[in-house]
């Protein structure tokens, strides 16, 4: 018998199926492992076939029977279409390469997961929260746009839906931005006393494989929990699909097929006939005008979940007044003040900078010299712990300078604060305080989801950290929020760098004003009198919204255009530049519609593998882009819908 395979691996770029052959009777949706090119990969079973004029290779073995229903497998294909690219890469995001790991025992069609204990019983509904869980079950479409302050009690709208869906028998998806937050999502769900998996990459391959297995083979309401890769997980029977943070920009995939976790979502809600709720304080300019235009039903939660009669109180602070800043170079005495406060009070503290590491600049002071890395010509970071200069684009490593290599200088600065030199300077300033510091560069042990329940409660006075700590995050002791620096994203040349930067504001400040406690919020900014700050100071959303709107129909920026990035590397500055300019031209010829961005180089313009130089395409239509897609040279990358033009 002879089968139609899609497989998932990185060396197979066609569309089409590929054709094996099996003594077993396989079934649409099987998952299986198949020799592809001298190695076995994973595949899901398509459909039979008849026998092909040419030789075939059997199937290997069948890793798990009848995994992938019908409307994922749409979606499959689906995604091919919408987000061209190589086909075993897109089939990759449903066939995980753990899946290839020996498992003792996979769980049968009648396994049951079980049911978490019950907690404790939530307070009451508020009419605000009724009135939107009411509004989305009434909805006539799939997709609804949850626009809810931060502390208006989203999660808790979420929760109300997921029992109602899986009391009616239908699985539920929940992703979040962030692994981080799992634990808390966790509990918030919890409550239901419902079927709960948690997925994601921070778990060991061994750990993945099996609670894939088991997801796959439970035929029970299940309430499945991670980050954007949970939406492909083998689940059954969805009727609810919940984003939250959904305009955090980790639910883009940078790599191919480079798809938005939205987009992808509303298609697997409308193959459902399921529910999908996209939840934020700070909905994409972008989708929330296409909600708007469409006429598709936005649900906004503007009070407060929790009563909340304590006040709290704002402070922009100049970083130009110095006169601010004799204690610390980088803490004001507005903010150290608060955070004494906090500490005498018991309470806890969360200072806000997005950047790693302890200094951003290494520099001589007597040549100028810089410290860069010798692959993307960026400045290295300096890391106090390890000694280490590093490179926090392609991950490059040195010792730090101690002496210049172009005069032999010793005077070398380190300059430009980082997470790293803002909690050694807090440690410095109060010794007796419990710090805890959230990035990237941290070890699995040190991350936030593994020490979530120490910080609740309260097992840390001084949170550091970077734009992790600003989603999402509900702590009760949380008295004080500091922003040290609030032009960090500011000064990117991209048109999404306002809205980031007012984005990240809200998502940090709505950590306090929650109802537990007074609070205080100190921003450090070099321009206290912009507009944009003043919109996140006051929550001013729709202000933020028809100004970005105005401004990007002038430059003809999504909403009202579709984008396409191109960009090719080259070994060297010339050759990357003559072949972005050949294109160019070809595109100039050919592309009557669209407009046609430069080239230029790339933002990162040396890297590894050699020079980057970049193209950006403008259509009305993405159907114009779809089709310079197609006619691309093989050794060009694309990116359609991009998040950034960096």
């Amino acid at each position: 018998m002879y089968y139609r395979v899609l497989v998932a691996s990185q060396r197979y770029h066609k569309p089409e199926a590929l054709t094996y052959e099996s003594g077993e009777t396989l079934h649409t949706g099987d998952v299986i492992s198949v020799p592809l090119q001298q190695q076995n990969v994973v595949g899901v079973v398509l459909d039979s076939t008849t026998k092909p004029r040419f030789s075939v290779k059997p199937v290997t073995t069948i890793l798990h029977p009848s995994a992938i229903d019908r409307q994922h497998l749409e979606l499959l294909l689906w995604l091919q279409q919408y987000y061209p690219g190589p086909s075993g890469i897109t089939t990759g995001l449903f066939l995980p390469s753990f899946l290839l790991g020996s498992s003792k025992q996979i769980p049968d069609n009648d396994t049951k997961l079980s049911s978490s204990s019950m907690f404790p019983g939530a307070p009451p509904l508020t009419a605000e929260q009724q009135k939107a869980i009411a509004t989305i079950q009434k909805s006539a479409g799939h997709s609804v746009l949850l626009h809810g302050l931060t502390g208006s009690g989203k999660t808790r709208v979420y929760t109300e839906l997921a029992d109602t869906a899986t009391a009616k028998g239908q699985s539920v998806v929940v992703m979040t931005p962030e692994i981080g937050l799992t634990p808390q999502l966790t509990k918030s769900f919890e409550q239901l006393g419902k079927a709960i998996s948690v997925l994601h990459s921070g778990m060991t391959p061994k750990e993945r494989r099996q609670i894939w297995h088991t997801i796959a083979a439970c035929r029970e309401p299940q309430i499945i929990i991670g980050p954007r890769s949970a939406l492909f997980a083998p689940v059954k029977n969805v009727g609810l699909i919940i984003i939250d943070e959904m305009h955090d920009t980790s639910y883009k995939q940078e790599q191919s097929p480079h798809y938005s976790t939205p987009r992808v979502a509303a298609r697997l809600a409308q193959l459902y006939d399921a529910k999908l709720v996209l939840g934020s304080a700070t909905p994409p300019v972008a989708d929330y005008y296409l909600f708007e235009v469409r006429k598709l039903p936005i649900v906004t939660m503007q009070k407060s979940a929790i009563k909340n009669t304590h006040p709290i109180q704002t402070d922009v602070v100049d970083l130009k007044d110095r006169t601010l800043f004799t204690s610390s170079p980088w803490i004001s005495k507005p903010l150290l003040q608060a955070i004494e406060g906090a500490l005498q009070r018991k309470e806890q503290s969360l200072i806000f900078l997005n950047r790693r590491g302890t200094a951003r600049v290494i520099l001589c002071q007597n040549c100028g010299w810089q410290a860069l890395c010798p692959r993307c010509d960026l400045p290295l970071t300096y890391h106090a712990d390890t000694h280490k200069a590093i490179c926090h684009t392609c991950g490059y490593s040195q010792s730090s300078p101690t002496n210049c290599p172009v005069c032999q200088s010793t005077d070398i600065l380190f300059k430009s604060a980082g997470t790293k030199s803002i909690a050694s300077e807090l440690a410095r300033l109060f010794p007796s305080a419990k710090i805890k510091r959230f990035d990237s560069d941290l070890k699995k042990t040190e991350r936030l989801d593994q020490n979530y329940q120490e910080i609740l409660t309260g097992g840390a006075d001084i949170l550091v950290g970077t734009q992790m700590l600003g989603k999402g995050l509900d702590l009760p002791k949380l008295a004080v929020v500091g922003v040290v620096l609030a032009d960090t994203t500011l000064n990117f040349p991209d048109f999404t760098a306002e809205e980031r930067t007012f984005q990240a504001l809200i998502q940090v400040l709505g950590r306090v004003g929650r109802g537990h406690t007074e609070s205080s919020v100190i921003v450090q900014t070099h321009h206290p009198k912009s507009l944009l700050i003043n919109y996140a100071m006051t929550n001013n959303y729709r202000a933020f919204y028809e100004e970005q709107l105005r401004e990007r129909q002038k430059f003809h920026f999504p909403p009202y255009y579709h984008l396409l990035k191109l960009s090719c590397t080259r070994k060297t500055k010339v050759s990357a530049q003559r072949a972005a300019q050949a294109l160019a031209e070809q595109l100039q010829l050919k592309s009557h519609d669209t407009e046609i961005i430069g080239p230029s180089p790339a933002f990162i313009e040396k890297g590894v593998s050699g020079y980057t130089w970049q193209i950006v395409i403008k259509a009305r239509k993405r159907a114009d882009l779809l089709r310079i897609i197609k006619v691309l040279p093989s050794n060009w990358h694309y990116d359609l819908d991009p998040s950034h033009l960096l």
